[in-house]
C-alpha cells in the first residue's frame, strides 16, 4: 500500500527522495529557464524546435512535480510568479554550475583536439572569415570547426558558442570583449545596373534609382532609409529587402540596385562599384568570449587566430578611420585576396577593367 504521500507520483518514483525526482527534472528546469528567458511560450518554443502545447504540458508537469505554479498566462505572454522568481533564480545558479563543468572538462581535455564553436554574423562568417579559416585548419588538423553563421547575437555564457563575433555590443558582465575592427559601409552598384540607370549625383538623386536593403538583428538599412527618405513608401522605389548578407551583395552585384556594403567588397570581388555621394556608415567589430576560456587551449588558439584575421595593419578597411576602396590598393600590402573567392564566385568572374585594387594574377604574370 502506498503512503498518502506517495499517491499520484509515477511508480518509478515512489520511494525515492524529493531531492532525487528533482534531480532527474533537469531537462523540464531547462525548459521553463527558456520560457522565462524568452517572455512567451510560443518565442520559447520555436528556439527550442518543440510545439508549444508539447513545451505547456512539460511546465505543468514541472509546476505538478514541485507543487507551486511556476507562470501565469497573460496576453501578450508569461510572468514568473513569486515562487517561480525563487525557482528560477535557484535554476539559473544550477545552469551556470552545469556550464561551469562543461568549461572545466575543456580545459583538462588534449590540448588541440575537439570542436571550437564559432558564431559570426552571416556577412563577415561568408565573405570573410569561412573562405580564410583553412588557413586555420591546416594548422589545427584535429580541430573541428563549427561555424554558426546568423544576425541573431549568440549566449556565449550559454555556451551556444565559445566566441562570437558581432556588431552589436554585448551588455553581460561576465564576458571578456575585445573590439577587433571597424566595419565600413557605404554604398555600391554593379556596373551593369550604372550602364542602365546612369551613377547618382548625391543623395536626394537616389530617389530616381532602384535600392536594395537588408534588415536584419545587428544590421539594418532600414534605419539609414527612415532618416534619408523620410515619409517614401518603399513599395516603387525598393527593388528588394533581405535579411542574409550574400543575397544582398549578389542583389547588387546582379544590378538589381543600389545596396549599402562593407568597403572591403571591392577587395574580395570587383563586381561591384563604389558610389561616392557621401553616404557613408560604420558598425563596431565586437570579439566576445567567456572569461574561462582563455583557459581552453583550442579556444585560445581560434580567438588568437580571429585577432589575426581582423588585423587593421593588414587589412586597412578594418581599422577606425575611412578608407576609399579606391585608395584600398595602395594601402593593402599582402596577396589578392580575390584569390580566396575564385571558386565562389565561378569561372564567369573577371574583375574590373581599370580597378586598381588587388586582382588575381593573369596566367601570363604567374
Amino acid at each position: 500500500m502506498h503512503t498518502p504521500r506517495e499517491r499520484g507520483v509515477p511508480s518509478e518514483e515512489r520511494g525515492q527522495t524529493s531531492s532525487t525526482r528533482a534531480a532527474l527534472d533537469w531537462d523540464s528546469v531547462r525548459l521553463f529557464l527558456e520560457v522565462a528567458r524568452r517572455g512567451s511560450f510560443r518565442s520559447a518554443a520555436e528556439h527550442l524546435q518543440l510545439s508549444v502545447n508539447v513545451l505547456r504540458r512539460r511546465i505543468e508537469k514541472l509546476e505538478q512535480h514541485l507543487g507551486v505554479a511556476l507562470v501565469t498566462r497573460h496576453i501578450d505572454g508569461i510572468r514568473t510568479t513569486a515562487e517561480g522568481e525563487q525557482i528560477l533564480a535557484a535554476a539559473q545558479r544550477m545552469e551556470r554550475e552545469s556550464f561551469g563543468l562543461v568549461r572545466t572538462r575543456d580545459v583538462a581535455a588534449p590540448a588541440m583536439s575537439g570542436e571550437v564553436k564559432l558564431a559570426v554574423t552571416e556577412g563577415l562568417g561568408t565573405f570573410w572569415i569561412a573562405p580564410r579559416l583553412v588557413e586555420f585548419q591546416r594548422a589545427n588538423p584535429k580541430l573541428l570547426v563549427d561555424i554558426r553563421c546568423a544576425m541573431q547575437s549568440a549566449d556565449v555564457l550559454r555556451l551556444e558558442a565559445d566566441a562570437a563575433v558581432q556588431l552589436s555590443r554585448p551588455a553581460a558582465k561576465d564576458l571578456k570583449l575585445v573590439k577587433l575592427g571597424r566595419l565600413h559601409v557605404m554604398p555600391f552598384a554593379a556596373q551593369s545596373y550604372l550602364e542602365t540607370y546612369g551613377y547618382p549625383k548625391s543623395v536626394p538623386d537616389l530617389l530616381n534609382h532602384r535600392i536594395v536593403l537588408q534588415v536584419a538583428e545587428q544590421v539594418s538599412s532600414e534605419t539609414e532609409y527612415n532618416r534619408l527618405f523620410p515619409g517614401v513608401p518603399q513599395a516603387g522605389f525598393v527593388a528588394m529587402r533581405t535579411n542574409v548578407s550574400s543575397s544582398h551583395y549578389w542583389a547588387i552585384a546582379k544590378g538589381a540596385g543600389i545596396g549599402m556594403l562593407p568597403t572591403y567588397a571591392n577587395a574580395i570581388a570587383a563586381r561591384v562599384v563604389p558610389i561616392d555621394i557621401g553616404l557613408r556608415v560604420h558598425y563596431d567589430i565586437w570579439l566576445t568570449y567567456h572569461s574561462d576560456a582563455n583557459r581552453i587551449p583550442r579556444v585560445r588558439r581560434m580567438i588568437d587566430w580571429l585577432l589575426e584575421a581582423f588585423d587593421a595593419k593588414r587589412f586597412q578597411w578594418f581599422q577606425d578611420d575611412f578608407v576609399h576602396p579606391k585608395e584600398l590598393a595602395s594601402e593593402y600590402r599582402g596577396a589578392p585576396l580575390v584569390n580566396l573567392f575564385e571558386g565562389f564566385f565561378g569561372e564567369a568572374y573577371k574583375p574590373m577593367q581599370n580597378s586598381n585594387l588587388p586582382r588575381t594574377p593573369s596566367a601570363a604574370a604567374r
